[in-house]
């Protein structure tokens, strides 16, 4: 008789996840967010989701076609990261400007580096920084929220003409029948006013009339969502949040008068959707458990020193850009030792059972034994 032999390349257990079905489920817990998004700033912030997500899918189509990258429209890949970077711009961004933001963050921040799975850095932070540059004026220009009239009509900016200067928004906004209205986001009046805004505000967006962004609070509950269902490993939020409230509360108890209380700091900008949402992409942060966490203290620490000491009022964007360029070099030094092999050379023991189980935990189709067990040996 003779014996076949079936040769497989690994993994040798799988899962039943696909990059379709995590992508798809991160844009469904996108939707309440966007939800609400819209509710804040009425048809201006729904103009600007549709135009940035379909400005970053025609990319992503065309690259696709000519064979320059990997992946396609259908893995969900780039409606994240439209998604990712509307939210991150302000409502009454010009329309047009939003476009170029989406071409560049998918040929630049994706495309360039083979497709997905191959970027170095966050694609919705590519586009955002690039028109952070070529836009300054523009990016900076916020509306408050909750503004009467908001899904009857659009923000004089969100309709300028390509290639020509925005309409200013002063004149329309004191033209609405409401007082005490600004149009300077809540780390801007802090860091040029000295004016620090109350952590019930910020926590849901609903206070009405402040330049804000989607709620921290139903952004970390949407969060929870994938972290529970596994789309998403809790280590990289939970470090940055930490280590940023950690370090503005050492600050804050070392001169209060001149820095935020940590509340403050983690409820306000773009914090919470970027620990949550644009840190944990897979393609650009560790997959070692210590390499997560120096990873996510690295972005928190950055996020407060870009804030505190630089001219900006904002520093999430950077502070997860540097980290992404740092991501290879963390998972370097945070390899987890071989089985078999400790410092020095001694020979070291595993201290946990290698079962399937431990190999494939992240992975809904593994199943461990339920009992180990050594068969007798008849003699």
């Amino acid at each position: 008789m003779s014996a076949r032999i079936e040769l497989r390349t690994a993994p040798h257990v799988k899962g039943r996840r696909t990059v379709e079905k995590i992508m798809q489920q991160v844009v469904f817990s996108l939707l309440p967010i966007c939800l609400f998004f819209i509710y804040q700033y009425g048809i201006s912030a729904a103009a600007l989701i549709i135009v940035v997500t379909a400005s970053c899918l025609a990319t992503e189509r065309l690259f696709v076609r000519q064979g320059g990258q990997a992946g396609d429209v259908s893995d969900w890949s780039a409606t994240i990261t439209g998604i990712l970077l509307a939210l991150s711009l302000p409502p009454g961004f010009p329309l047009w400007m939003g476009a170029v933001a989406g071409i560049v963050a998918i040929a630049i921040g994706k495309s360039l580096f083979g497709g997905i799975g191959r970027n170095v850095f966050n694609p919705a932070l590519v586009g955002r920084a690039f028109v952070q540059a070529a836009f300054p004026t523009a990016i900076a220009s916020y509306t408050p929220s909750f503004l009467p009239g908001r899904f009857s009509e659009f923000i004089p900016s969100s309709l300028a003409l390509p290639f020509m200067q925005p309409a200013s928004t002063e004149a329309w906004i004191k033209a609405m029948p409401i007082d005490a209205l600004t149009s300077a986001t809540p780390l801007a009046k802090w860091k040029f006013d000295g004016i620090v805004a109350g952590a019930d505000e910020l926590l849901t967006s609903l206070a009405g009339h402040m330049a804000v962004g989607p709620s921290p609070l139903l952004i970390l509950i949407c969060g929870a969502y994938l972290a529970s269902r596994r789309y998403l490993d809790w280590r990289i939020p939970v470090s940055i949040l930490g280590a940023a409230g950690i370090t503005a509360l050492a600050l804050y108890g070392f001169d209060p008068v001149r820095y935020p209380n940590p509340f403050f700091m983690l409820l306000s900008g773009g914090l919470v959707l970027g620990a949550v949402y644009m840190a944990t992409d897979m393609a650009t942060s560790p997959v070692t458990p210590k390499g997560m966490w120096v990873y996510g203290a690295l972005i928190g620490v950055l996020t407060v020193v870009i804030r505190y000491y630089s001219g900006l009022p904002e520093g999430v964007m950077y502070a997860i850009l540097i980290a992404n360029a740092a991501s290879p070099l963390i998972e370097k030094i945070t390899q987890p030792t071989p089985f078999g092999r400790g410092r020095g050379g001694r020979v070291r023991r595993a201290t946990y059972p290698l079962h399937p189980s431990y190999i494939s935990r992240e992975e809904d189709g593994a199943s461990a034994p339920k009992k180990l067990f050594k068969p007798k040996v008849k003699s």
